[in-house]
C-alpha cells in the first residue's frame, strides 16, 4: 500500500472540507505501534500530584504554566489554576458551555475557545470577564498577553481583542486553501511587537500586534503532489522563538528555522510532522508523523541523533527539558530521552490514556495533561 494513500484516510478525516461523506481505513501493519523497551534509568522522577479538569473529547487542551501556577481546562467547561508545587487548586471555574480548546494565560487574565467560535476570558480569580465569539471553530489555544487575548479560527484567521473590554482590534486573514490538518496551531509572541504564527500552506508570519499586518512572511515549505490531500502543508504546533531565531515544522513538508526580524531562512531539512518543535539555543527536536523522534543542530540543522523506538506510538509536541527531551505517547507514558544521543533515560506511566498536548514546565515541575483531563506533576531528580 502507498504510504501516502494510508495517510490520506485518517488525515482526510481529521480534515476541515467543505464537504465530505466518510472515511473509512483498514489495518497497516507498518503502523503497529512499536512495544516498549526495558532499560536502565538514568534518571529519577517522581510524581508528586495529581489533579483532574475533566475529559478532552475529540479536542485538544493544552494547559499553560505562569510562573508556578498551571492553567487547564476539559471540554466540559471546567477552567481551574493549579499549583504547580502542590496540585492544590487556587480556583475553579465552570463555564455553562462545551469548550473546545484551552488555554491561553497571562498570569493575570486567561482564555479559552468554546463551542460554535465562542471566546471566553476570565480574571484573575477565575471569574468571567467578557465573552466574544469568532466566525470559526477554535481548537488552538488562545494567545493572552501585551494587552490582547488572540483567537484563530481552524482555517487560519487571527482575531485580536484588547484583552479588558473584548473589543475587536484587528482581524488577520491567511490564504485559503482547499484542506488543512484538524490539529493544534499556537501561535508565539515575539516581544512586546509582534506574533509569530504557522498556517495552512506552509507559511509563516510575523504579525504587528499594533495593527495586525504583517511584518514578512516566509515559507516553511510548499505544497506538492498531484491531489489535495498530497498537497497538505500545514505548519503544525507553535512556532518556537529563541533569541532571533525562529523554528517551525510542517506536514508533508520541511523542518526549519529563520531569522525572526526578517523572515530569512536560517537552515531547512525535509521533515513531516504533525506536532511541531522544541528549541533552545543548541538544539531544535521534533517527532516525524511515524513517532521517530530526531534532533537537529540550531545553527545548521545538521542531524544530532535519531531515536525510532518510539515508531507509531503518536508522540506528543516535545520538550526540552535540563539534558532531557521529553515526548508523551498514546497509552499515557512520559519518556525521558537523552538530549545528548536520544537514548531513554527514564519513563513514567500516567493514566493511560493519550497525552497529545504539549507538555510545560511550572517551576520545578513537569506538567502532563492526558485525554482523560488528568493533570499529573513530576519532578526530575
Amino acid at each position: 500500500m502507498n504510504l501516502l494513500k494510508r495517510l490520506a484516510v485518517p488525515v482526510a478525516c481529521a480534515m476541515t472540507v467543505l464537504a465530505m461523506t466518510a472515511c473509512s481505513s483498514s489495518k497497516d501493519e507498518r503502523r503497529v505501534p512499536t512495544p516498549l523497551t526495558e532499560f536502565k534509568p538514568a534518571l529519577t522522577v517522581e510524581r508528586v500530584w495529581r489533579a483532574s479538569v475533566g475529559k478532552a473529547g475529540r479536542y485538544l487542551f493544552s494547559p499553560i504554566a505562569v510562573g508556578d501556577a498551571v492553567y487547564a481546562a476539559g471540554a466540559g467547561g471546567t477552567v481551574a489554576k493549579i499549583d504547580a508545587k502542590t496540585g492544590k487548586e487556587i480556583w475553579h471555574t465552570k463555564l455553562h458551555t462545551d469548550l473546545t480548546a484551552g488555554v491561553g494565560s497571562d498570569g493575570t487574565l486567561t482564555a479559552v475557545g468554546a463551542v460554535r467560535g465562542g471566546v471566553y476570558v476570565l480574571d484573575a480569580n477565575g471569574k468571567q470577564l467578557w465573552k466574544s465569539d469568532v466566525p470559526g471553530e477554535v481548537i488552538s489555544p488562545p494567545l493572552v498577553g501585551n494587552g490582547l487575548v488572540l483567537v484563530r479560527t481552524i482555517d487560519g484567521q487571527i482575531n485580536a481583542f484588547n484583552a479588558q473590554t473584548g473589543e475587536l482590534k484587528w482581524v488577520y486573514h491567511n490564504r485559503a486553501v482547499p484542506l488543512n490538518l484538524r490539529v493544534s496551531a499556537g501561535m508565539t509572541f515575539a516581544g512586546d511587537v509582534a506574533v509569530l504564527a504557522g498556517f495552512p500552506g506552509g507559511g509563516l508570519a510575523a504579525i504587528d500586534l499594533k495593527t495586525g499586518d504583517d511584518y514578512w512572511q516566509a515559507p516553511v515549505s510548499y505544497p506538492k503532489g498531484v491531489t489535495e490531500v498530497e498537497r497538505i502543508n500545514d505548519v503544525t504546533g507553535a512556532p518556537v522563538l529563541v533569541g532571533a531565531e525562529a523554528c517551525a515544522a510542517t506536514f508533508q513538508g520541511r523542518i526549519g528555522c529563520f531569522d525572526a526580524n526578517s523572515g530569512r531562512p536560517i537552515w531547512e531539512q525535509p521533515f513531516s510532522s504533525t506536532t511541531g518543535v522544541a528549541q533552545d539555543g543548541t538544539t531544535v527536536i521534533s517527532s516525524d508523523d511515524w513517532s521517530v523522534a530526531e534532533a537537529f543542530s540550531a545553527s545548521d540543522g545538521h542531524v544530532l541523533w535519531r531515536n525510532d523506538k518510539l515508531k507509531n506510538r503518536d508522540l506528543s509536541a516535545p520538550l526540552l527539558l535540563g539534558p532531557s527531551a521529553v515526548f508523551g505517547d498514546y497509552k499515557g507514558f512520559v519518556h525521558f530521552l537523552s538530549r545528548d544521543d536520544g537514548s531513554f533515560v527514564a519513563r513514567v506511566p500516567t493514566d493511560g490514556s493519550r497525552i497529545s498536548a504539549p507538555l510545560v514546565v511550572a517551576g520545578d515541575t513537569l506538567v502532563v495533561q492526558t485525554k482523560d483531563g488528568n493533570l499529573f506533576g513530576f519532578r526530575p531528580r
